[in-house]
């Protein structure tokens, strides 16, 4: 996260210095309460994917498409799988 900061005088003279955070993504700086960076394109950070016949929120989770499971972000997919990830199940188009 990169600090944007800006000074405000008030009307007594004062000066505050008041910081917000953005963050990076590529060139693009996006506000982090409302984006995230995913495969290097900011996307709000109610963007869904599909994982099988699960959903999952690219900012939070990841598919981990070997597995068919989706975890945590910052979680490895090779690692055993644990209380919080969900197990999908493949989408096979039926034929009749």
């Amino acid at each position: 996260m990169s600090p944007r900061c800006c000074t405000l005088v008030s009307p007594m003279g004062a000066r505050r210095i008041v910081c917000e955070l953005y963050g990076r993504c590529g060139d693009e700086f996006y506000d982090p309460a409302h984006y995230c960076c995913h495969d290097q394109a900011v996307v709000p950070l109610a963007r869904t994917h599909g994982c099988g016949n699960c959903t999952y929120r690219v900012c939070f989770e990841q598919c981990c498409p070997l597995s068919l499971t989706v975890k945590l972000r910052d979680q490895d997919c090779s690692a055993a799988a644990g209380p919080g990830d969900r197990l999908c199940h493949s989408i096979r188009s039926r034929v009749s």
